[in-house]
């Protein structure tokens, strides 16, 4: 996929963390050989507390929850890690706080072949244009390379040009989030080796490569927030959000039919349906009575159809306003009709065509492929996120941007005391 893959050196370990909305998860991996192939040998996950929306209302709630869950993937790693904590991880970032711009940059190569050096002045000078103080760069992802106006390069490396064009997918986070992220994380005697949106690390966990390679687009439905990211060519060219996710789908249900939350959540993971059948108007489900006591209360028996009537229209929301921002971002020429679906809330009955008609989409539901180790109980598409984080930090150092600052070196006298003056004022 990247033009500069990354392998981290066998018996390298990392850690990712995801803060969702219902849920704090932990992974701890390994590189278990030569070829990058990493092992799952930690997992831990926790309730979340003092998170909303995909958004932190409370430090001291998600930060306690944060502790348990990496606590919870150590003991299960500790054989391997030998009583050492967890120092690093690879942190996910809500799809809500993310922005996704495309530019175009173009370095001149002078007639000598094309080097990796060259394609990282080019990240470089795109990152220079995106700089911003309000926001944090979180990827430089090249998506299109032009040689000499020729089209169609997938690596320019070791052509011979007078001039490099290349198409970069910038994707910067709100900064004040991001400090309240870290906050979390440092107090929990953490640090962030890197960051990642959390629609792209869905994407490299749970697409195959053809959808990677021919387009495809991932919806992440989570409790809190939709994210979505546009795979092409190789590499994602596009990511937004929507605020509403699967608990917006348990609010509609315990305001509609009077119940509490708990109640609501059950009766949709065993009972819901996101789209309507002829049998659901004959099938009743006991609703509790919002208040009542359960064993003296009179039972309430609603038809499911009622249940199927609050669900539906929600999910039809959230999959509207997908479809309305891919419209606008301007890509709808090239993306895919290739959708994948994650998240808890994918794992609705029905929930595929639903997806497909509001989208006018192929849909398949997407789950962690790309890892060894799992456990059954954490393979699921909620798990794509955390998953794909992992994949993230161990072969896309390339697109990290402070990795690319890092390692570009200027290839002029110009560039070099450009470099100086920002360096040493």
């Amino acid at each position: 996929m990247n033009t500069e893959k990354t392998i981290r050196p066998k018996g390298s370990l990392f850690a990712a963390l995801d803060m969702g909305s219902s849920k704090t998860s932990c992974f701890i991996g390994r590189i278990a050989d030569d070829n990058g192939t990493f092992e799952i040998i930690g997992v831990g996950q926790k309730a979340s507390q003092g998170i909303k929306n995909g958004v932190i209302t409370d430090l001291d709630l998600a930060e306690n929850v944060i502790r348990q869950a990496v606590h919870a993937a150590e003991n299960m790693a500790a054989e391997v890690m030998r009583g050492y904590p967890l120092r690093e991880i690879v942190l996910s970032v809500s799809g809500i706080h993310v922005r996704s711009f495309g530019h175009s940059v173009d370095v001149n190569i002078g007639g000598h072949d094309i080097t990796g050096n060259d394609v990282r002045r080019a990240l470089a000078k795109a990152q220079e244009k995106e700089a911003n103080e309000s926001l944090e760069l979180i990827h430089t992802i090249p998506t299109f390379f032009r040689v000499d106006g020729q089209n169609g390069i997938r690596d320019p490396r070791g052509m011979y040009a007078e001039e490099l064009k290349v198409d970069v997918n910038l994707v910067s986070g709100d900064g004040a989030a991001l400090r309240n992220m870290a906050a979390c994380v440092e107090r929990s005697h953490l640090d962030i080796s890197a960051l990642c949106a959390s629609s792209y690390a869905a994407g490299l966990s749970s697409l195959v490569d053809d959808e990677i390679e021919l387009g495809c687009t991932v919806v992440d439905i989570g409790a809190g927030v939709t994210s979505f990211a546009v795979f092409h060519s190789g590499y994602m060219i596009y990511c937004d959000a929507v605020p509403m996710g699967g608990q917006h789908v348990t609010n509609d249900i315990a305001r509609g039919l009077t119940t509490s939350k708990e109640n609501a959540e059950r009766l949709k993971v065993h009972y819901g349906c996101a789209v309507a059948s002829q049998s659901d108007e004959g099938e009743m489900i006991e609703v509790p009575r919002l208040g009542e006591d359960r064993e003296h209360g009179k039972p309430n028996y609603v038809p499911r159809s009622y249940l199927v009537g609050i669900i539906q229209p929600r999910l039809e929301e959230i999959f509207e306003h997908v479809r309305a921002k891919l419209c606008d971002s301007g890509l709808e020429r090239i993306i895919s009709r290739r959708v994948v679906l994650t998240g808890g809330a994918s794992q609705t009955l029905g929930i595929r065509d639903l997806a497909g008609h509001v989208l006018d989409k192929q849909i398949r539901i997407g789950k962690p492929i790309r890892l060894t180790g799992l456990p059954d109980a954490v393979s699921g598409p909620e798990f794509a996120t955390v998953a794909g984080l992992l994949a993230y930090a161990a072969e896309h150092v390339a697109e990290m941007p402070a990795e690319i600052v890092a390692q570009v070196r200027p290839e002029s006298v110009f560039e070099r005391v450009k470099l100086w003056i920002r360096e040493n004022w």
